[in-house]
């Protein structure tokens, strides 16, 4: 008949483990950071084109059930016309899963969403694109002699 030992240890190494399980549960799983990084050769993320246009991407493995992503945006004031816009989040080159509009007016806007990310799962790689385009106010002058610009860029993105 096979006998074994059991380590003097194993109870201790045992509640150990139930103690992490237990912290797990009352503070949520572990969260992951997903950096982006601009695409705009302007070095800010302000774009003036009246097309949608990527400012900030990154690539991820889709291996959590989701992504929650924060985004502030701003207008712009061109002399005394204000410009507007409109932004997206774009998964897959194709899908739109968020968007929005600018104001026109030069104040701060805050977005914020938990994007499913279940669709992309079979997927080894998932881009991911913050896009803007100006919609409305100024065509001369502003920050790179186009028009109005308008801003965008990540408060945070967290897979979860």
């Amino acid at each position: 008949m096979p006998q074994h030992a059991t380590s003097p240890d194993f109870l201790q190494r045992l509640a150990e483990l139930e103690d992490q399980v237990a912290q797990l549960r009352r503070t949520g799983w572990e969260r992951d950071e997903l950096p982006f990084y601009p695409t705009s050769l302007h070095t800010m993320p302000y774009e003036d084109n009246t097309a949608f246009t990527t400012v900030w991407e990154t690539i991820l493995a889709p291996r959590t059930a989701s992504l929650s992503v924060g985004l502030v945006t701003i207008g712009d004031v061109v002399g005394t016309t204000n410009t507007g816009g409109a932004w997206q989040v774009v998964m897959a080159q194709t899908d739109i899963v968020m968007s929005g509009s600018v104001a026109a007016t030069f104040s701060y806007q805050f977005a914020a969403q938990v994007i499913d990310l279940t669709p992309y799962r079979a997927l080894s790689e998932l881009k991911v694109q913050l896009q803007v385009r100006r919609t409305a106010g100024a065509t001369t002058g502003g920050k790179f002699g186009t028009g109005g610009a308008i801003g965008i860029a990540p408060r945070y993105a967290r897979l979860i």
